[in-house]
């Protein structure tokens, strides 16, 4: 999908040079797709204590399929 963002220069720079991404379009994704799986792992954590499990971790890694 294409879209058309205004970002400072500045910004811009210092997000490719964090990112190590040669490209404006590859800086922006990766920091979108790192921004999407920190909110992710947040909202997992937010769960901590809601859920309750009848198996343990190992039990569920070497159930049968």
């Amino acid at each position: 999908m294409r879209a058309t963002v205004t970002i400072e220069k500045d910004a811009l720079d210092a997000l490719m040079k964090e990112t190590k991404t040669r490209s404006k379009a590859s800086a922006v994704r990766v920091a979108v797709e790192d921004y999407l799986r920190k909110k992710k792992i947040e909202k997992i954590r937010s769960m901590k204590g809601k859920l309750k499990f009848d198996m343990t971790a190992d039990e569920i890694r070497h159930r049968e399929r």
